[in-house]
């Protein structure tokens, strides 16, 4: 095929070189620069959507800058709808004269796109509840303006189904008129692909669509039809905080860059209406002009690591666009010292450190899958990671049916066991059919996502341990020559494994059991680590342990909601003294826990 496609987990091009255009995430081919650190295969590179800086986009500019100086015939394209130019073009100019234009290696070139007036409207006052504020706005839309498909941006999956919801119940009350049909229609990255394309579909003569998405529609995708927008003025975004050691999915506050974008979308066919839910002295002295770079919000653990394996060993020093702040560089080097992938002089540790670079993963996660050999359970620690790889398992997961259909799965030991008890349910009696699937609730462009990354996972894992196939790879559930395994023990062996990656992501029940506090905190003085801000903790109401107290655990992530509450994703219970047994480098000794 002469174009093709290649992202985590999923390769759509020829193996035999025949492709020609190829589309591809910045991580991969930041991960391709690994194997290849001058990009070799390629003549010419495009980045795409770099205003939105995201981490992979900043850093591929400065290893394209250093690439540049080895090959100066490659030709790199940076290219945006709202993007600062001049900026760009400074970073990647070698020209230190500039009164002599003919030095000059880098050109902007500026393409006119054609853009209906787009008329803005502000709030005269704060709103204290923009979710019910927009869906107002929509019906006075709906009833007092002519044709033309709305656009709403929320946060995320609770947000829009919650106004989806109220939208079709509040449109069967309306007077008849001759709007009388109003379709919503919700739009987030863990829908399935039927439900997404429905968005994009044409309505019937009479009906009015109304998509309310995140801001998956702010740039990446191009809904027909859409006449008006309604902004809430507000993002999730992943965001990590150095003083608490923990990254989270928090809600923020948009820049004028994105809402100026928001309101472009109302402009693609005619003339259109943009309805801002905050007040023009908020946008104006409020936002910021352009979004925080994603390289100075975030866990910077994965990026250090895969530079060194790069062969840049002082990454302090490395050509970034915008510098990320330093104590987020500390805390991403101590995180990998204490993962063992540095040592003592800040260097990749041979094998662990390159081993670890090599794959797809957060480093913790990562850690997790090559320590399970000697745990004996890779096997159920590719399915774990693969089922914590994708989103939204459970159909609509907070409903009282889908509550019931995740306890049948429901492993006391927590969320990471539940999972693999779906993944092989899925496997074995639902035979991988959508069938099943739709009868327990479960999505089913998850689970088939979910056995493809695993898949992947088992490569990697057989190559980088240097296995002769996946056959060499244990696992505690079988049975072996000696008789079948016991399942309890088996379940202790993969708590441990996860403990070994999670260790950073403890957490231990407060006194008065009404949330948790991190492991972090919960040792006395002297112990080795970095001072940590306390941090309150709750069990996310999709987790297994929703109404449980278990004393200490582990966590995947952490998901901050507007009202300022961390609530813990795929959470597992531990035993303290794993903590000790574990991570002594990191933790206290068992009996001080």
């Amino acid at each position: 095929m002469e174009v093709g496609y290649t992202i985590r987990f999923e390769d759509c091009t020829d193996p035999g070189g025949k492709t020609r255009i190829k589309y591809m995430t910045d991580g991969m081919l930041f991960r391709e620069a690994l194997m290849d650190p001058l990009l070799s295969q390629y003549s010419v590179i495009m980045l795409d959507e770099a205003h939105e800086r995201t981490l992979y986009t900043d850093i591929l500019m400065g290893v394209l800058k250093k690439i540049l100086k080895k090959r100066p015939d490659l030709r790199i394209i940076v290219s945006s709808a709202t993007l600062d130019a001049e900026a760009f073009a400074a970073f990647f100019s070698t020209n230190r004269d500039p009164k002599d234009r003919s030095k000059d290696n880098t050109a902007i070139l500026s393409v006119q796109g054609r853009m209906y007036p787009v008329d803005v409207h502000y709030l005269a006052e704060p709103t204290s509840n923009y979710i019910e504020t927009a869906i107002q706005t929509v019906f006075d839309i709906h009833t007092k303006e002519p044709t033309g498909d709305i656009l709403v941006f929320m946060t995320g999956r609770d947000e829009i189904e919650e106004v989806v919801s109220e939208i079709r119940e509040r449109a069967t009350t309306l007077p008849p008129n001759k709007y009388a049909e109003i379709l919503a229609l919700p739009l987030y990255a863990g829908l399935p692909t039927e439900e997404q394309m429905l968005v994009f579909e044409p309505v019937e003569k009479g009906t009015r669509k109304v998509v309310v998405s995140t801001n998956v529609a702010e740039a990446s995708v191009t809904i027909p039809g859409i006449g008006f927008v309604v902004d809430s003025g507000f993002v999730k975004i992943r965001a990590y905080n150095p003083q608490t050691g923990m990254e989270s999915l928090a809600t923020t506050t948009i820049s004028q860059a994105s809402a100026d974008q928001r309101s472009g979308r109302a402009g693609r066919i005619r003339n259109g209406k943009a309805y801002r839910l905050y007040t023009r002295e908020s946008f104006e002295k409020e936002m910021r002009q352009a979004s925080v770079p994603e390289i100075q919000r975030s866990n910077l653990a994965g990026m250090v690591l895969q530079l060194k394996a790069l062969g840049i060993e002082n990454v302090l020093r490395f050509d970034f666009m915008t510098s990320p702040p330093a104590e987020m560089m500390s805390k991403a080097l101590e995180l990998l010292y204490s993962l063992k992938a540095l040592d003592n002089y800040g260097r990749l540790t041979i094998p662990f450190g390159m081993r670890l670079a090599e794959f797809p993963l957060d480093p913790m996660l990562g850690k997790i899958l090559l320590d399970s050999q000697a745990f004996g359970c890779s096997q159920e620690m590719l399915i774990i990671a693969a089922m914590v790889s994708v989103q939204n398992i459970f159909v609509n997961p907070t409903s009282a049916a889908a509550e019931e259909q995740h306890r049948k799965f429901g492993v006391i030991e927590g969320d990471h066991l539940t999972l693999l008890n779906v993944y092989a349910a899925f496997v074995t009696r639902g035979k991988k059919s959508s069938k099943w699937c739709a009868n327990h609730l479960i999505n089913f462009k998850a689970m088939s996502r979910a056995l493809s990354i695993r898949s992947h996972l088992e490569r990697y894992l057989v190559k980088t341990l240097g296995l002769t196939g996946p056959s060499q790879l244990p696992s505690c559930l079988r049975t072996d020559g000696s008789g079948p395994i016991d399942p309890k023990e088996a379940t202790v062996q993969i708590r441990k494994c996860l403990v070994a990656g999670y260790f950073a992501q403890a957490a231990k029940i407060a006194p008065d059991g009404t949330h948790w506090i991190s492991a972090l905190e919960a040792r006395p003085k002297g112990a080795r680590a970095l001072s940590y801000t306390p941090t309150k903790l709750w069990m996310h109401p999709t987790s297994i342990l929703f109404k449980q107290t278990p004393q200490w655990v582990i966590f995947h992530e952490v998901v901050e909601t507007g009202k300022g509450k961390a609530y813990m994703r795929e959470v597992t219970t531990i035993d303290p003294e794993w903590l000790g047994e574990l991570a002594p480098h990191f933790y206290v000794l068992k009996k001080q826990l």
